[in-house]
């Protein structure tokens, strides 16, 4: 085994991609349910009670968004931390993104 070099790509993290700001792969915004809402309701910030009513509330606009799944994957391709986006929290989006670094199914999230 002396004398063998390890591969370096094999020896990469995986690396997710970063916000890229692509015009063309966010063509489904403007049919998005959320377009005309305040957008601070998408972005609850903490924990208190409020900050929960608020981001179901923000669930609540998204369940019925016909862009609902191309504004999910939009929000994983770019690694969205924060607010609601396609209907997810911070955390149920943070959960699908560790399953496909895993190569697992994504986890079901309850929607509402």
């Amino acid at each position: 085994m002396q004398g063998l070099i390890p591969d370096p790509i094999a020896l990469r993290p995986i690396v997710e991609r970063r916000f890229r700001h692509d015009p063309d792969g966010m063509v489904w915004i403007s049919r998005a349910a959320c377009v005309d809402d305040d957008p601070e309701l998408f972005f609850p910030v903490g924990s208190s009670e409020a900050s929960i009513e608020q981001e179901r509330r923000a669930k609540l606009v998204c369940a019925g968004c016909p862009v609902r799944s191309d504004c999910l994957e939009w929000s994983l391709a770019t690694c969205q931390d924060a607010g609601v986006w396609g209907g997810l929290g911070e955390e149920e989006r943070r959960e699908i993104r560790r399953a496909r670094r895993r190569g697992l199914p994504a986890p079901l999230v309850a929607v509402g």
